[in-house]
C-alpha cells in the first residue's frame, strides 16, 4: 500500500513539473484559412474574394495583433497632427510557401493624396467612402472619421487611407477583379474604423456597394 502511494506521489510530481515547464501548453493552431487572415477582419464575402484573387483556400499562417497595433498607431499619428504620417502594415496574406503576395496598409492622408476623378493607369474610381479606386494590382479606400477616441476629430476629421497592393499580379483588369480587391479592402477598413470608434462607420456600409464612377 505504501509502495502504491509512493508511486502515485512520484507520478504527480512528474506531471506537475512537466506542466510548470510548459509541457501542458498546447501549441498555437495554425491560422491558415482566408477568414483568419488580417486579424479575422474579413467578412465571408471578403474571405471568398481573397480566395478567388490568390487562387487558393489555404494561406500562410496569420499572426494576430495587426488591427489593434495599426489603430493605436493611427490614433497616435492623429494626436501628433503631423502632415505626413508613416504607413502602417496591418496584414500580408499569401499562399503557403508563396510568401506575402499582397499587403494591406493604413495611414493618415492629406488633400494631395486624393486621386480625384482623373484616370490613373490600372485604377478605376468607385463611389465608396470619400474616394474608392480599384484595379488588378492595387486598391485604395479613403475615409473620414469622427471619434471620441480622437480628440478634436469633430472639427478636424481623421482622414484615413487604406491601400491594398499586390507584390505582383497576373489578374486581368475586369470588373469582378476590381470588385474583389475592393471587397477585401472595404472589409478590413470597416474593421479599422470600428476599432477606432468612428461615428457611422466613417460612412462605410455594412457590405460594399459598388457604383463605378465615370472615367
Amino acid at each position: 500500500m505504501r509502495w502504491e502511494f509512493k508511486r502515485f506521489a512520484v507520478g504527480m510530481a512528474v506531471c506537475l513539473l512537466a506542466t510548470a515547464c510548459g509541457g501542458g501548453e498546447e501549441p498555437e493552431r495554425e491560422r491558415v484559412t482566408a477568414a483568419e487572415q488580417c486579424d479575422d477582419t474579413l467578412s465571408p464575402g471578403a474571405a471568398r474574394a481573397l480566395e478567388t484573387a490568390l487562387g487558393t483556400k489555404e494561406f500562410s499562417h496569420a499572426s494576430r495583433g495587426g488591427l489593434e497595433r495599426v489603430t493605436a498607431e493611427l490614433a497616435a499619428d492623429y494626436e501628433r497632427a503631423g502632415r505626413r504620417t508613416p504607413t502602417h502594415s496591418l496584414c500580408s496574406p499569401g499562399r503557403p510557401r508563396g510568401g506575402h503576395e499582397l499587403a494591406i496598409d493604413f495611414r493618415l492622408y492629406g488633400d494631395d493624396d486624393l486621386l480625384g476623378d482623373g484616370r490613373y493607369a490600372g485604377l478605376h474610381p468607385y463611389d465608396m467612402g470619400v474616394e474608392g479606386h480599384s484595379g488588378p494590382g492595387k486598391a485604395y479606400l479613403f475615409v473620414e472619421c469622427v471619434s471620441p477616441r480622437l480628440e478634436g476629430s469633430g472639427s478636424r476629421h481623421a482622414r484615413i487611407k487604406g491601400t491594398l497592393t499586390y507584390n505582383w499580379s497576373k489578374l486581368p483588369d475586369t470588373v469582378p477583379v476590381r470588385e474583389a480587391n475592393l471587397t477585401v479592402l472595404h472589409s478590413v477598413t470597416l474593421a479599422v474604423v470600428r476599432q477606432l470608434g468612428c461615428e457611422g462607420d466613417a460612412g462605410l456600409a455594412e457590405k460594399p456597394v459598388f457604383k463605378a464612377l465615370p472615367e
